[in-house]
């Protein structure tokens, strides 16, 4: 199973559309893969939170039609990063509210799942007040393995990774929009939920710099034994490809059964 990660950068002079047409132009090249990922919040900015209700859109809005269609043309199962998702009716009082949603599609083009980011960052700013939360864990079963999805300051919860395992996930995937000043974390977490869940993790950051954030990027494939197998060194624009077998991960948890052994439930 070929995995491919989309590392794109968040450029505030290039327009959502013409962003969302390079994007899937990306999409298409990776015709070869068989699952995959772009950042988290790639139309707008995860940090541009002026952009917020400006760029938000239905679940059948622009985004979703060009990544659809892109998924349709590379056959290929794609997780579309996220969008600002606005839901009519569903805020307070009556009022729309906003969420940050991932997306997936099937090689058909079909949005199978959609998954609303839990854990909002900002600590009383910025996302954390101008977004609703989700309160659900999402897993999507493909052919060969089933994705748990993760957003970006969820890498900080292992308790949503582990209910992620719990639910069937072989392979997380979390998107993210994963500022410079703590990429050491990012890396580190990353490798962490792969090690303690036993299953491969596919993290996908953003590129350059956007809202004045430097990104992190470094955008990275970790193994179920906490090896990496593919990794961005820097913030720019990349693609990170590697191949993933899925039986690996029942071979690891056969070999070393720390799951097995857990007391606290």
């Amino acid at each position: 199973m070929r995995a491919s990660l989309l590392q794109i950068g968040v450029d505030p002079d290039e327009p959502a559309e013409s962003r969302r047409a390079r994007a899937a132009a990306l999409v298409r090249e990776q015709s070869g893969s068989d699952l995959v990922v772009l950042p988290e919040l790639w139309t707008v900015g995860a940090f541009s939170f002026d952009a917020f209700a400006a760029g938000a859109e239905p679940l059948d809005g622009p985004t979703a039609r060009a990544m659809s269609e892109a998924a349709r043309e590379a056959r290929v199962w794609l997780h579309a990063g996220s969008v600002v998702e606005r839901a009519p009716g569903e805020g307070e009082g009556g009022a729309d509210a906003l969420y940050n949603t991932a997306l997936v599609f099937s090689p058909g083009g079909e949005l199978v799942r959609t998954y609303r980011k839990i854990h909002r960052f900002g600590f009383d700013r910025g996302e954390a007040t101008l977004m609703s939360a989700g309160d659900e864990p999402v897993t999507v079963p493909l052919p060969d393995t089933t994705l748990g999805l993760a957003t970006c300051y969820d890498l900080r919860f292992p308790e949503l990774f582990r209910a992620l395992t719990d639910a069937g996930a072989r392979t997380l995937v979390v998107c993210a929009g994963w500022p410079a000043r703590r990429a050491a974390h990012w890396s580190l977490l990353a490798r962490a939920r792969a090690v303690e869940n036993q299953a491969y993790v596919l993290a996908c950051g953003t590129a350059g710099t956007h809202a004045d954030v430097p990104q992190a990027g470094r955008s990275v494939i970790v193994d179920p034994w906490g090896e990496t197998l593919a990794e961005a060194e820097d913030a720019g624009e990349r693609v990170v490809t590697a191949e993933l077998d899925p039986a690996y991960v029942e071979k690891v948890r056969a070999d070393f059964p720390v799951l097995r052994d857990r007391v606290l439930r």
